[in-house]
């Protein structure tokens, strides 16, 4: 099972940015598609965006399309999210998630239960 540890999160004013990163254990990443979920308080967790092993294909909701940017450095075992423009509803406790998928996969998976580990996530807080 592939171990995530998140990192990045902080306090930060609207407007303002900051970058999650997100190290996975073992020597197959590359294998693995990667998500960024995100659970505010008294709301149902929900997915940011994901990425496929291959690198080519990335979802985001779209709530922060045109502002965060998830990308993966497969040299590094590492997934990151760019979050620029910072709303105060952006505000939750961010989580990175893997699946084993196929080589060269394109697969994104959208919903929780298509991944099988988490990480214990990084509180993001964005203040008016």
């Amino acid at each position: 099972q592939v171990q995530l540890v998140e990192s990045g999160g902080g306090l930060v004013q609207a407007g303002g940015s900051l970058r999650l990163s997100c190290a996975a254990s073992g020597n197959t990443f590359r294998r693995y598609a990667m998500g960024w979920f995100r659970q505010a308080p008294g709301k149902e967790r929900e997915v940011v965006a994901a990425i496929s092993s291959s690198g080519v294909t990335i979802y985001y909701t779209d709530s922060v399309k045109g502002r965060f940017t998830m990308s993966r450095d497969n040299a590094k075992n590492t997934v990151y999210l760019q979050m620029n423009s910072l709303k105060p509803e952006d505000t939750a406790v961010y989580y990175c998630a893997a699946v084993f998928t196929p080589a060269y996969s394109f697969y994104t998976p959208k919903q929780g239960h298509e991944y099988n580990a988490f990480g214990q996530g990084t509180q993001v807080t964005v203040s008016s």
